[in-house]
This record gives C-alpha cells, structure tokens and sequence, in this order.
C-alpha cells in the first residue's frame, strides 16, 4: 500500500486518537458528523483522500458529510448502530481478548465445509449452540455466508453494501469474534463469504461522491467496480485484510469473480491476505464461473466446481433447462472429467456459446469443492427447493456418498445432513418501490418456466424467511446417520493419506456409471465405482487383498464379484506394494 494512501474508515491510532479517512475525489468538502451533530472540517489529501484525527472513543457514533448536501454512513465503517443508513460506530479491533491464540488453524486437506446463513440461526449469539453438533458430525470448517451490512433486518446475503461492517442484524462484532473464538476452541475452522463484484441497490452512495469506484463495464448487478484504481483496489484488499487480522478467520470465499476482469487484482489480494495471517493457515476459495484454472495456481487453493454440481444434479433430477442443457448429453462421460480431471469445461463452447475454462487436469483434487447443494443451487430456484424434493432417496444416498467420499473437498449445505425439507427460498427486506422492482424482476426471471408462473414466494415477505429456517428440531436422524458414517470414513481412511493425492483416471461402466481411482499421498489406491443408472453394470473385481470399505445399495459379495447393482456405490483401498 503506498505510503500515502491512508487505510479508509475509522481507525484508532497508538497515540489515543482516531483516524477518519475516506475516498471522495468527486467532493469538494467533507467534513465529520459526530454523533451529538457537531461537524468537523477534514483535510483534503492527495488523490481525492480526506482524513481528520481527533480523539474519539470506541463505539462513538459518526458520519460523513458531503458537500454540505449528503450525510452518509462510512464506506469502510467497522460497524452500524442500525442498518446500512444509520450511523457508523467507531471499533477497537484490538479490545476483545481472545481465548484461542493459540490456534494456527488446520491445513486444507483436512477441510470438511459447512455452508450455513447466520440470519436463519438468530444471529452470531444463537449459533454457538450448533456448533457442537457440527463437531460431532464431522465437520471441520463452517463457511459464513455474507456477513456484511445490508439494507432492513434480513437479507439472503448477497445484497450487501458496508463490506467492513458485520451486519447488525445477526449482532455485534464483539458477538461474531466470540464466535469464531470459540469454533477454533472446538477445532472449527471458520471461512468467510465475501462480495467483491458489486454492491446491493440500496444505501450505496458511493456514485455520488467517488465516480471512480466504477468502471463502463456492465455486470448483472450495474456498472463493474474499477479495480485499476489504487484507491478502489486498497478498499478490497484492506477488506479481506480485515477479516484475516481483526477476525482471524480461516479461510474466505470469493463471490463471482468471473465478474471481475482484473485478474491481478485477485492475485495481489492472495498474497497480501496471507500476508495478514502471520502463518497461521489461510484457504482462499473461489466461485468462478470462467473455470480459470490458471488461479488456482497463483494463491488460491480451490474453486466451488459448478461442472461436477450440474452433472450429479441432472443425473439426480433430470433436469435439463438453462445451465442443465450443457450437462444433459454426454453425462457419463462428462462425470468421468469432473472426477479425473475436476473440470468439464476447459476450452469448450457452453449453452450461451461462449468459451469458457482452462485444462486443469494437472491440478491436484483438492483444487476443487465437491457439492450437491449450496446457496446458489437452491436459493436461486424460483422455488427454493432442497435435492431431498427433488430426486429419490436410495440415488441421493448414493450422489452424498460420492460427494463425501471423493479426495476433493466436500461441502455441505445447512440442514442436508438431516434431510431438511423446508427450502432456503431469495429473501431481502426492502420497502416500496424497491420492493416493488425486486419482486417484478424476480417473476420475469422465471417467466419462461410456465410451472413457477404467478407462484413465486414474495422476497420481501417475513413469511418467506421464516419458511427458509432450516429446522434441526425435525432432523431425520436416518440421514444424519448416513453423513456421520460417510465422514467418519473420511477422516479414518482417506484425510491422513490424502495430501499429496493426483487422479489416476475415470472410466464410464455404463449409462450414468463410473469408475474413478486416484494415488493418495501415501502410494495406496483409492477406487470409487458409482452406479446411478438403472441397469446392473460390471466392474473390474477387486483384488483380494484390497479392503472393501463401504458399500451403499450393493452387498459386497457382489462387488467382489465384479458386479455393481443400480443405485450404489462402492469404495475400496489397496495399499501401496
């Protein structure tokens, strides 16, 4: 960071003071609104930078003001005495007193993901409950989706508009450090999903006082964030500097970032993250639509792999539509690249006709996260609905298995181990014409799908959040017994041997079956047979030294004998000669 480019927010100093500081080269005066209405003067620097040092205690309130015209909240405030429009409140990151210092984290082979919202838990407070649970499962790392700022009392997450700032809503950041303190206490790793792509429609006044946070690009989401801007490029990096320093989190997980051109920008923020760690274990995960394996390569340890996702989820539901369409041929073989290869677009023309991906054939498994469901595959459903509604249970057992007992890195979506019914449903909390505009936007996206037409649950309804609460007082404790069983195999028999593993190769059996194998860190032989068509198929029997280590919807004896029943799976290792 240049020398004279100030860290943006409010920031206390060793010598007792606080330091403001914000971007805002279209202003031509900005002064400090504190909290009793009094206003400071602060001074103009260089490129477009005011700051002002003045003592002011931890948990002051504060704003600023532009032009003498717009009173706004800090684009980098630490955190809210109420939603994205209420005040800023000055933060001491250094106050609470950790009782886990001596956690290093834990290295990415050892990664089981847990994807879960805080709002549908009641907050920071309300989830250290669960988190025992999580232990006893199996569970090795939760992943918070988006924490930061957002306009009303919930939101879905990606709608999020004060990046620094954890949303008031789920509690304070005392209330979040105390959580993932007392994960690292329980050995939980605890990641972190970030937005750098866009921000929510509401309270971003950004535009009206630094132009220059945007480019001409057009996103989904409006014009692109202008990374080339040292200004723009300080306020992400510092970002995820923050959560690493201030919060000590494990691992962060970046939004989308095809939508970000400035692929150095994603580089830099990669080292400079680690930087912050100060050796402890950082894991940097991308959603990637773009399939650009070359990043994977250069400070990020893997990416969410949508490809494997839509090929299980259309050999689970038939499904076929938008996306769909590119895994609805060729499934089988399709499966086998996912599974030797991690990738099944590296080169080709999708749907769209676009080209998109890059060989990564070369890259180690645990470059990819393996999934069956996450925020995105359900929550983006005109209807919200979970795979357990969607396909039959005996091929759905068979798709987790394979999930959880693949050498990628498995992720689990809140309430799937427990069978959870109700749906993770798009949920905000605006008021009147914005409203208005999300709802009619959220119908004509699903217009051309005829069955969802004039049905769709109104996002702004408190009753579509309530219905999305995943509900583990209803658990079915037959599929938590099935997860437990998966991951308890997974952590005996493949984690201490899985550092160090490359793919041998897949092979198809038949119509919607395979054969993978791959050489785990320590030479033995991992071999994985999957069934989900509806014909037996015949397998390669395995040897008899080789131990059978799990079988669902097939006896062993069969498997022996070189047979594979529709709807099953097998799992066995060799050691090494």
């Amino acid at each position: 960071m240049s020398r004279q480019m100030p860290r943006a927010g409010a920031l206390p100093q060793p010598d007792g003071l606080t330091r403001f500081a914000i971007w805002a080269p279209d202003a031509r005066r900005v002064d400090l609104q504190l909290g009793d209405g009094s206003r400071l003067p602060m001074q103009a620097l260089d490129d477009g930078w005011y700051s002002l040092e003045i003592p002011c205690a931890a948990g002051s309130a504060y704003r600023f003001c532009i032009d003498e015209r717009l009173s706004v909240a800090d684009p980098a405030s630490r955190a809210q005495a109420g939603g994205v429009e209420a005040d800023s409140l000055v933060q001491d990151p250094t106050a609470y007193a950790w009782q886990s210092r001596e956690w290093r984290g834990r290295p990415w082979h050892e990664t089981v993901l847990y994807e879960l919202h805080v709002g549908l838990f009641d907050g920071f407070g309300a989830l250290l409950d669960f988190l025992p649970g999580l232990v006893e499962l199996g569970v090795t790392a939760i992943e918070l989706m988006p924490l930061n700022a957002f306009p009303g009392r919930r939101n879905w997450g990606y709608d999020g508009v004060l990046p620094y700032a954890p949303a008031s809503a789920y509690g304070t950041p005392e209330n979040l450090r105390r959580l993932i303190d007392q994960a690292h206490l329980l050995g939980l790793m605890v990641f972190v999903d970030v937005v750098y792509n866009h921000f929510g429609p509401q309270g971003n006044y950004l535009g009206e006082y630094a132009s220059g946070f945007f480019g001409e690009q057009p996103t989904p989401w409006g014009h692109a964030i202008d990374f080339a801007r040292p200004a723009v490029r300080e306020f992400f990096i510092g970002n995820a500097e923050m959560w690493v320093r201030d919060y000590r989190v494990d691992g962060l997980r970046l939004d989308a970032v095809h939508a970000i051109a400035d692929k150095a920008f994603l580089v830099e923020l990669a080292g400079r993250a680690r930087s912050a760690a100060q050796g402890r274990h950082l894991h940097l995960v991308l959603e990637n639509e773009d399939n650009q394996a070359s990043l994977l390569r250069q400070g990020f340890d893997a990416q969410w792999n949508d490809d494997l996702h839509h090929v299980l989820h259309h050999l689970l539901t038939g499904e076929r539509e938008g996306y769909y369409a590119d895994y609805a041929g060729a499934t089988t073989a399709k499966l086998c690249a996912c599974l030797a290869e991690g990738f099944v677009f590296q080169g080709q023309r999708d749907y769209r006709g676009r080209v998109r991906g890059e060989p990564s054939a070369e890259l180690s498994p645990l470059a990819f996260v393996a999934f069956l469901q996450n925020h995105d595959q359900v929550g983006n459903r005109a209807l919200g609905e979970r795979l357990i509604a969607l396909s039959r249970p005996e091929r759905l057992r068979v798709a987790v298995a394979l999930v959880l007992l693949a050498p990628m890195v498995p992720m689990l979506f809140m309430g799937e181990e427990w069978g959870e019914r109700n749906p993770f449903l798009y949920f905000t909390d605006y008021q009147g014409d914005l409203a208005k505009a999300v709802s009619d936007g959220r119908r004509q996206e699903f217009a051309a799908f005829g069955r969802f037409s004039g049905a769709l649950p109104e996002p702004n309804d408190y009753e579509t959040f309530v219905a999305s609460r995943p509900r583990p007082e209803h658990a079915d404790s037959a599929w938590r017994a099935h997860y437990r069983r998966l991951l308890e195999l997974r952590h005996a028999w493949l984690i201490p041997r899985l550092d160090g593993t490359r793919a041998l190769g897949a092979v198809p059996l038949g119509e919607a079956a395979v054969s993978a194998r791959w050489r785990l860190g320590d030479g033995s032989l991992w071999r994985i047979e999957l069934n989900l068509g509806s014909e037996e198929v015949f397998v390669e029997a395995p040897a008899a030294q080789t131990q059978i280590l799990f079988c669902e919807g097939q006896e062993v004896a069969d498997y022996r004998a070189g047979r594979l029943a529709p709807g099953s799976l097998a799992l066995s290792l060799e050691d090494s000669p």
